[in-house]
């Protein structure tokens, strides 16, 4: 069989939640079914490592789709075409995008319904578009796998499909996310925190990751426990962040809180790993990767209370109002004061990741897969 792949978001060096589920499905899938062919679909110039075995071919397909228009020309002109042309079995896409003019039967993931939720989040033009296409793409799909419990509900809510013909994979975490060494996180922290401990976000920066309520919550936090606590904030600036930027600039306490960018698993796993809590105060997740990711570590989290997030968490997390900086603030202090409580939570972490895995990911991908070809 040959299956056709979109893999547009396997980007080096720019990997985050999408593209880590497709790297990290795709990667076992090609070496668990070597009988079968596989078809890489780049809109651009690939980088080799994402050539994981020999029976895939990597294809870059016209034009760079990073914008509405541009996600039309590419998933209904000229992918069809080379779909045809490479004679594909089976389409699987990852990102919640498919080809509504193919007769290939398409295998469809949809993370989650975020612009349903936060639509005044997202750009403009985007948003018009996976309102408009998106009810079209779950309808178009021979099978649809999701990532949660809850997204799998919120698919079914929106768009009315049926439950089950909606099939889920959760995420998992990459093996380089591993509790460190007190040596080990000593010299993170002096590297990243000025050797004091420190609270750590992770993730891309935009609206819905509820950036200014954390940065909020941070300085009740300084003001109630006049500790050397820091905030550690990684990751890139992705759209609608002047309010951040202006909120970086002006908050008291603005030297505690450390900015480091964007970083790639090694270095990301070691600041997570040598944190004293992890807080995700997001308003909304399909799944919430960066969480499970911090219970990996053994590091303890503050999560909000919507959506995906008290599921990944489980016992190992705290829960919160993330429209109440107050109550992130007073979570923050109760795990910094109990240390028993973080003992506790900790404690709880091993049981909890051991509900997600990527190999199981794969599996339970490659399944629903195989029901859009059944007779």
């Amino acid at each position: 069989m040959r299956i056709g792949v979109n893999t547009r978001l396997l980007l080096k060096g720019k990997l985050e939640g999408i593209g880590w589920f497709t790297h990290q499905t795709l990667e076992r899938m090609v070496h668990q079914h070597p009988e079968h062919e596989f078809v890489f679909f780049f809109d651009r110039p690939y980088d080799e490592s994402f050539v994981f075995s020999s029976n895939v071919t990597p294809v870059v397909v016209p034009p760079q789709a990073r914008h509405p228009l541009l996600f039309s020309m590419w998933f209904d002109l000229t992918l069809p075409y080379m779909l045809k042309k490479h004679k594909i079995d089976l389409f699987l896409s990852p990102d919640g995008f498919c080809s509504l003019r193919t007769k290939v039967p398409t295998c469809l993931v949809i993370h989650d319904l975020a612009f349903e939720h936060y639509p005044e989040h997202f750009i403009l033009s985007h948003r018009l578009y996976w309102k408009k296409f998106t009810p079209k793409f779950a309808n178009k799909a021979k099978r649809i796998v999701t990532v949660s419990e809850y997204s799998k509900k919120d698919i079914n809510f929106h768009y009315k499909v049926p439950l089950e013909k909606i099939d889920i994979a959760y995420n998992g975490a990459h093996d380089e996310y591993k509790p460190l060494s007190w040596e080990e996180k000593d010299e993170v922290k002096k590297k990243y925190a000025d050797g004091c401990e420190y609270f750590v976000f992770a993730g891309a920066l935009h609206p819905r990751k509820n950036i200014l309520n954390l940065l909020k919550a941070f300085v009740e936090f300084k003001k109630m426990q006049r500790s050397d606590m820091k905030l550690v904030i990684v990751g890139r600036f992705a759209w609608k962040y002047d309010e951040v930027l202006q909120m970086k600039a002006e908050m008291p306490f603005k030297d505690d809180v450390k900015w480091v960018g964007y970083m790639n698993v090694d270095e990301l796993s070691r600041i997570i790993g040598g944190a004293y809590a992890m807080v995700y105060a997001s308003l909304f997740e399909g799944f919430g990767i960066p969480i499970l990711e911090a219970l990996q570590c053994n590091v303890p989290v503050i999560v909000s209370d919507t959506s995906s997030m008290p599921e990944v968490a489980g016992n190992a997390g705290l829960l919160v109002d993330p429209d109440s900086y107050e109550d992130i603030a007073s979570k923050m202090q109760m795990l910094y004061k109990d240390e028993a409580l973080r003992a506790k939570l900790i404690a709880a972490a091993p049981e909890q990741v051991a509900k997600f895995n990527w190999n199981e990911s794969a599996d339970k991908l490659w399944e629903s897969m195989m029901k859009c070809i059944e007779k």
